[in-house]
């Protein structure tokens, strides 16, 4: 059973790409990798790697972008040290579990 709404309409979206300005279409990008590293961060444990190529991803944008990107790159900005702040606490929870599963040696027990 096919659903026809759901059929891809590709001069729709053709057209919806020439019209869209580029800054619209790339914030609407950037976000859309902020919520993806966010959903790396949050699994369980995190995927601290797929978050930070995402992380680094964004960066490269607003590196690129920089003032090309619109007015509200003061925005993005925020939006990146936010899950960069994000990706810094979940990697020291993920040392601190990894530090308190790995078994404590008992340094006295060598000395005498």
């Amino acid at each position: 059973m096919t659903d026809d709404t759901s059929e891809f309409d590709a001069e729709a979206e053709l057209t919806y790409l020439r019209e869209t300005p580029a800054e619209a279409l790339l914030a609407n990008h950037f976000f859309v990798l902020a919520q993806w590293a966010a959903v790396h961060l949050a699994s369980s444990p995190a995927d601290l790697v797929g978050a930070q190529l995402v992380i680094d991803v964004m960066a490269a944008l607003l590196h690129s972008g920089e003032e090309r990107l619109g007015p509200n790159l003061s925005l993005y900005r925020t939006a990146l040290a936010e899950i960069q702040q994000v990706f810094v606490r979940a990697s020291l929870a993920a040392n601190t579990a990894a530090e308190s599963a790995t078994p404590m040696t008992d340094a006295t027990s060598d000395e005498g």
